[in-house]
This record gives C-alpha cells, structure tokens and sequence, in this order.
C-alpha cells in the first residue's frame, strides 16, 4: 500500500492582473502563452474596491501581477483584495509579483517615531495570504528579509546593459553613480560595459524634505568621456537632472542616464529633457502615460524577464539562473 495518494491533472498556472498597467500584464501573458485570468474590478463610489475572478483557481498556481503606480494606495489595495480572493477560492499557490514594489524607498527608520513602511507592506502581503513575491531592483536587497517566505529579486540590468552597449563607445565609458550608496550598482555595470572607470556624485540630502538634494560635485574621471549614469529609479528626476548637469559641466563627452523605474513624478519629464542627457533609458516596470514622454526617454519592455521568472516559479526551476547562468 503506498503512501501517497495520486491527484487528479497537472499543475496549473494562473495569471491574474490588477488594473493598474494592464498592457504589461498582457505583454506578460502573451509571453507566456495564455491567457489573463478573467477578473471584475470596479470602485464603488466611496472608493472602497471590489474584485472577483471568473474563473475558478482552486488547486491552481495563481500569480497576480500588479504595478504600484499612482494612485500607489489603490493598487496595492486593489492587489491585497486580489490575493485574499484567491486564498478564499482555495489556489494552491499565491505569488505576488510586484514589478514596483510600493514604500521600498522607507526601508530603515532615519530619525525616531517613523514607520519601516516597506517591512508593513510584506506583512500586509503576508496577512493577505501570499506565498511568495516577486519583484525587479528592489531600492535595497534587505527588503528581502522582510517577508517570511521566497522572494525573487529579479535583476533588469542585463536587459538595460545589453541596450546601452548599443548606444556607448565601450572603450571610452565612465559609469557614474548617483550618490556614494550605489557604488556597488555602478560597479556591476561598469563590469558588464567593459570595466571602465567609476565616478560618483557628491551630493547632500535634508532627510526631513522628502524628494530634494543637492548635486556638488563629480567624483571621478568623466572629462572627454561617454558616461551612463546608473539608479533604480527615477521619481521627481531632481537628483538625477542635477547629476547630469555636474557631469556635463565637469567635462564629459556626453551622458546617459539608465534607471529601471520611471516613476516620473512631475516635474521629471521636464527636467529629464532639458538637463542635457542624450537619452533616459528605463523599463515599463510602471506605465508610461503619454505626457510623461520625452524626445529623449526610451522604454524597453520588462515582460520578457518576468515571464521567465514566473515560468521558473511555476516549473519548480532556479530564478537565479536567469542571470548568472547556473541553475
């Protein structure tokens, strides 16, 4: 007599869509070969959410993708109620995949009688019934440790990397760093155009005036050089205007700049397109809208990376193979 009891059918693996940054979803699907979960979604008229799948999910691997995008409260609302729908239809399995992880940015508390804000966000996740998240160029990598479960910390540096080689004379490449904490960052990148010089922009912060700093001064060689300037995400696009700007005027051929996330909170569209960057290279992470864009703004697609990811998550296979070729 065995132990274990056959179960009926393979495996099955769900796709479900919040309505935040549906083309990405559909991208994502398409990508994948299926088809998005059927899924009503509409706001009542006091702002409360209601959500509920077509079909059913019971025994399934459910993956619900949503972007944290503006209004970042009702998406990650919307996206909570999602989760807990499908717990309460008996999934099996419930990823949450988070392109944009929503209050990274408030990961450590800087001055007393503040909350960690991206550690609440994986206990809401976790109360709600997720089993596991996903997510590409978390702020910090420690966010990781703030949910008791998996977490896939996805990478699209190989996807901007490949891009800006096309655009940059590798031979004559400076990568720049925002500020001295992504070093680090800058370093990897540097590595993956040919192993270039490194500089960083010297800049101070008033931490109690949330979305400004102040750019001093380059640190670094950038005279005559093509530089890329490197961070995860570009939100008002002060710093990074300010930095090009530094670069610029500290002699540099020429710069661009590279981010995964286009948050581009106004003014960034503005400032990004007269700070003197040839070209503003990020991911559909979050959704463009049309008055966000600019001459000089190229979006390359991240549906591709969070396919494979997801179809290694399903098959029982190594995310981490995905970049650094060993599974």
């Amino acid at each position: 007599m065995s132990s274990t009891i056959a179960g009926n059918g393979a495996k099955s693996l769900v796709l479900a869509s919040g309505r935040a940054h549906p083309e990405l979803a559909t991208e994502v699907a398409r990508e994948l070969g299926i088809d998005l979960l059927p899924t009503t979604a509409y706001d009542f008229a006091n702002g409360e959410i209601y959500v509920r799948f077509g079909e059913s999910v019971r025994g399934a691997d459910v993956f619900i993708l949503q972007s944290h995008t503006a209004p970042i409260n009702q998406w990650i609302m919307e996206q909570l109620l999602m989760v807990d729908a499908a717990k309460r239809a008996s999934a099996r399995t419930i990823t949450v995949v988070q392109p944009f992880y929503g209050y990274a940015r408030q990961d450590k508390k800087h001055r007393g009688r503040e909350p960690i804000s991206a550690r609440l966000m994986s206990d809401l996740f976790s109360s709600a019934g997720a089993d596991r998240l996903m997510s590409v160029d978390l702020h910090a990598a420690q966010t990781q440790g703030f949910f008791n479960g998996p977490v896939d910390h996805l990478w699209a540096m190989p996807i901007l990397t490949d891009y800006v080689r096309s655009r940059v004379d590798t031979t004559n490449v400076t990568v720049v760093s925002p500020d001295a904490g992504r070093i680090r960052v800058a370093e990897q990148w540097a590595a993956k155009l040919g192993g270039g010089p490194l500089a960083f922009v010297h800049k101070t912060r008033d931490i109690t005036r949330p979305n400004q700093a102040v750019a001093n001064r380059v640190v670094g060689d950038v005279e005559g050089r093509d530089c890329v300037l490197v961070d995860d995400l570009i939100d008002t696009g002060g710093t990074i205007a300010e930095a090009v700007k530094v670069c610029m005027a500290a002699g540099a051929k020429s710069v661009i700049v590279a981010a995964t996330h286009g948050v581009l909170s106004d003014p960034a569209a503005q400032r990004l397109s007269e700070c003197g960057a040839s070209e503003v290279v990020i991911t559909d992470t979050l959704p463009i809208a049309v008055e966000k864009r600019f001459p000089q703004l190229t979006v390359l697609s991240i549906a591709p990376l969070l396919a494979r990811a997801i179809r290694e998550v399903f098959d029982d296979g190594s995310v981490t193979s995905l970049f650094d070729g060993n599974s």
